[in-house]
């Protein structure tokens, strides 16, 4: 009988090829689906960061704001500078100005002056930020694939409305993540309430969490893959 230390277990490795739950369909313009669209778990399968994601929206929205509202004080109201009636005699209170800020046309105490309203955050915050978003989206079932086929569609009105339609998306806040050539979809797209087109480029976690369904090619996949996804040396 061999001796039990003379005796090796062979452990063999199992690997997935594709992540348990990470698959989407993927539909044409005619909302069949065509197949499965593999969503990598570096970007959709992450512990969700709500307190960064809350920075992420809370940065977004301060930064969206321009800033440029401005109201005039007493100093800088055009008009006479003319004392309006005499000192005295009159029986009324003493006014020099009209120009004063209790006259209507005249200056504003403590109003809004141009300002910078917009803050900061790091790259790899909003990278984590979007991670995270995307995350929630999957886990709530929000995701859908797109054939790349329907970018060349004809340029019209009713051939995305239709898709929307068979999906059962139409009246919802739909966010099409597209990249390429997008010409005549974003003309077949334009008029339609509540639709909004996010290029591959410049997606951040707002525009994801804003929408209620969103729609993403394969193309714009394999394209914010490169962007976020790159390995660095």
């Amino acid at each position: 009988m061999p001796d039990s230390k003379t005796i090796k277990t062979k452990r063999t490795k199992v690997t997935k090829t594709k992540e348990e739950g990470l698959e989407v369909a993927i539909y044409d313009i005619s909302a069949r689906e065509t197949g499965k669209l593999a969503l990598p778990k570096q970007m959709f399968d992450v512990k969700p960061n709500m307190t960064l994601i809350s920075q992420y929206v809370r940065v977004y929205l301060a930064n969206q704001r321009q800033g440029t509202a401005s109201a005039k004080t007493r100093g800088e109201v055009i008009g006479s500078t003319r004392k309006i009636y005499k000192q005295k005699g009159t029986g009324r209170a003493r006014h020099g100005s009209i120009k004063a800020p209790i006259f209507v046309g005249g200056g504003v105490v403590g109003g809004p002056k141009p300002r910078d309203f917009s803050l900061k955050i790091n790259k790899k915050q909003k990278k984590a930020a979007l991670f995270s978003a995307l995350t929630l989206k999957k886990k709530d079932e929000d995701i859908l694939g797109l054939n790349d086929s329907v970018l060349s569609i004809e340029p019209k009105t009713k051939n995305v409305f239709g898709l929307l339609k068979k999906l059962g998306l139409i009246g919802k806040k739909v966010a099409f993540m597209i990249s390429g050539d997008i010409k005549n979809f974003s003309l077949a797209a334009r008029n339609i309430d509540k639709l909004r087109l996010l290029n591959a480029n410049s997606i951040n976690a707002y525009e994801v969490l804003d929408a209620d369904k969103i729609l993403i090619t394969k193309g714009a996949l394999e394209h914010i893959k490169k962007i976020f996804l790159v390995k660095t040396k």
